[in-house]
């Protein structure tokens, strides 16, 4: 009776092993394709693979973008935005490797759910421009401006650097964006494609979404936050004109319409 109570405990250990192992493989098969639903429509880790951001992001750095937020507002000046360059329109900033075989490929797809390889046509850039800004380079003091307001860019702009190098004047076409890179020295973006189609602004329907934190590595974590050059209320006045343009000139039209209008009916009735 004794052996037989010291025996049985193995057997369950045995069947619980031997349960785990049957069910490790669903497992993994439930959680990446619960990393694939989250990267798909919440949030994505990115691989920073060049230094076109620098010192904002390094190479290596891994951030996490927000997939969910340009649904509930717009994308704003100083947002850090990740966007898809298509197939020939923005060539690679930095030099992959094909997988060799099958196997290699699987595990890169993999690795780029969670951040670990880059992902070959996804950058990373600073909107400057939205639609209908007229953005250039450079004013009297070598400043780009937005709508005739020079930015302070010495919070993010790499060490040395000039805002640019390259002239440039545009006003940003409806549905575009004009994107930047924080190390504007070794940055491939919109200046570099002025003669593509909208004038090097992107389209907003290839943004993915907008890096909001590095992750990766500790030491580097932090917020992505809007610098304040952005915030500054003549910015937000011009652009608040800018959009109610056309409100304005049609009540600047409608308002004395209406008063001969109403003038004419007094005289008729007198």
């Amino acid at each position: 009776m004794v052996a037989e109570d010291v025996e049985q405990p193995a057997r369950g250990s045995d069947k619980k092993k031997g349960s785990l192992w049957r069910e490790l493989p669903i497992m993994i098969v439930v959680a990446l394709l619960l990393a694939l639903l989250i990267k798909t429509f919440i949030v994505q880790a990115f691989y920073i693979p060049s230094g076109s951001m620098e010192n904002t992001l390094q190479i290596n750095d891994r951030v996490l973008v927000n997939k969910l937020v340009y649904r509930v507002r717009d994308i704003e000046r100083g947002d850090v935005v990740v966007f898809s360059g298509g197939v020939d329109s923005w060539p690679d900033e930095v030099e992959f490797e094909e997988p060799s075989n099958p196997i290699t490929g699987a595990l890169n797809w993999v690795g780029s759910l969670f951040g670990l390889v880059p992902t070959e046509k996804d950058f990373i850039k600073r909107v400057i421009g939205v639609p209908g800004d007229k953005v250039k380079c450079c004013d009297g003091q070598d400043r780009v401006t937005v709508n005739g307001v020079p930015l302070d860019e010495k919070a993010y702009l790499f060490p040395g650097n000039k805002p640019s190098v390259t002239p440039f004047e545009i006003t940003v076409p409806p549905g575009r964006l004009w994107v930047m890179g924080d190390h504007r020295m070794v940055s491939s973006d919109s200046r570099a494609h002025q003669g593509d189609p909208g004038g090097g602004a992107i389209p907003i329907d290839h943004v993915i979404g907008r890096a909001f934190v590095i992750v990766w590595p500790f030491s580097h974590a932090d917020v992505i936050s809007i610098p304040d050059t952005f915030s500054q209320s003549a910015l937000k006045a011009t652009a608040a004109l800018g959009s109610g343009a056309p409100l304005l000139l049609g009540a600047a039209v409608a308002v004395p319409l209406v008063r001969l209008r109403t003038r004419r009916r007094l005289r008729h009735r007198r």
